[in-house]
């Protein structure tokens, strides 16, 4: 394909809102556009406008099954009045092409799509196969991961890459997230006489004292380091007048393989039953999200693989590194914690769920060459 005819592609893209949902527009555009080279794809409707895809291709004489995924939601759009291009318009400016979820990931996205494409047209299709894995509600509890894990989709996967935007950058570990609420219960009465109530409040002022350093302790992770963990939302009371008798925090915390997501929930469980004993708050732990951290040794072949071919197509320099940031690798590695990952995409991490989100037609464009380069090297 030309250039211009891959940019329109993620032009397009840009151009459907998906703002957590609406995948179905997504997974059909990309069904259409798959479908139009000749590649066979299945839609996997589930209601309420979401859906994933998956599309496959190769000679199949090699046993293993490289994946490539992507997810096809955006986060919301807000403060339109500060963005410099319309979110939905995918505006190209020089080297830029403007947009919500250009970086994140409908760029990544677009380069897996058109990878496909041109393997599947050129003289050399993979003796193994490549199967495409595009998303829904990854932004907000991986729905579409989860769903396709259940149905079996990464059991016969022998390596991954996830197209979430890094640069270049070829990351071969990241950290899990733990999304949790602890909800305090008291006892109400007038603000005039406190001491007839139980401040549900004063319940959750005491886990902030407690969680502030709970995983002080916690091994570091050779790869990910030191266990983040932060309270986000909180909420209590209705009345100034009134004690409340409930009040709810909110909080996230990232697990590593060294400090996993057991361990933290157990320490989560343990400040609780404590403070419940000793204090006149009682205390409940709701863990709402609960994805788990992915690593694959710098030196796999695989990341080795990856690394090479993003270095030999990529407009900059590029590196092994880490993110602390959770992907839908999580879910597909749930009963495949060996399984080789890497997350490699377009432009940077950091540019994701800001205004003015933009990426580089330079980055897009090598990126879809880079997909391909690994999947050449990878059943080479």
């Amino acid at each position: 394909m030309l250039a211009n005819e891959k940019i329109k592609v993620l032009q397009d893209l840009i151009q459907i809102n998906s703002v957590n949902g609406n995948e179905d527009k997504v997974a059909h555009y990309l069904q259409s556009l798959l479908q139009s080279h000749g590649i066979a794809t299945r839609v996997d409707e589930f209601g309420d406008h979401r859906a994933n895809l998956i599309a496959e291709i190769g000679q199949g004489t090699d046993s293993r099954v490289l994946g490539l995924t992507g997810h096809q939601d955006t986060v919301a759009t807000s403060n339109l009045d500060a963005w410099q291009y319309p979110p939905f318009s995918g505006t190209v400016v020089g080297d830029r092409i403007y947009g919500r979820g250009s970086t994140d990931m409908k760029s990544g996205l677009a380069a897996q799509a058109l990878a496909l494409i041109e393997l599947a047209e050129s003289n050399e299709l993979p003796r193994g196969r490549v199967r495409f894995i595009a998303t829904a509600g990854e932004e907000l509890g991986t729905l579409g991961a989860n769903r396709l894990e259940k149905q079996g989709i990464a059991k016969d996967l022998s390596a991954l890459i996830v197209g979430e935007p890094t640069g270049g950058n070829v990351v071969f570990a990241h950290s899990g997230s733990i999304n949790y609420q602890v909800t305090s219960t008291g006892k109400t009465c007038h603000s005039s006489n406190p001491s007839q109530g139980i401040n549900a409040i004063q319940g959750l002022i005491k886990f902030v004292e407690e969680e502030a350093h709970l995983f002080d302790d916690g091994t570091d992770d050779p790869y990910l380091g030191k266990v983040q963990h932060s309270i986000t939302v909180f909420n209590g009371g209705d009345q100034v007048n009134m004690i409340p008798n409930s009040a709810t925090l909110e909080g996230n915390i990232r697990p590593t393989a060294a400090f996993n997501n057991d361990q933290i929930i157990a320490r989560l469980e343990a400040a609780l039953d404590y403070l419940n004993a000793t204090t006149p708050y009682q205390l409940e732990l709701n863990i709402f999200h609960n994805f788990r951290p992915i690593a694959t040794a710098p030196d796999d072949r695989f990341v080795e693989i990856a690394f090479n071919s993003s270095q030999a197509n990529a407009p900059q320099d590029v590196k092994k590194s880490i993110i602390n940031g959770a992907t839908d690798a999580s879910i597909f590695t749930l009963h495949r914690p060996d399984l080789p990952v890497v997350i490699l995409g377009c432009d940077a991490w950091n540019r994701a769920h800001k205004i003015n989100e933009y990426t580089t037609v330079s980055s897009y464009l090598a990126t879809i060459d880079t997909y391909k380069q690994i999947a050449q090297n990878y059943f080479a």
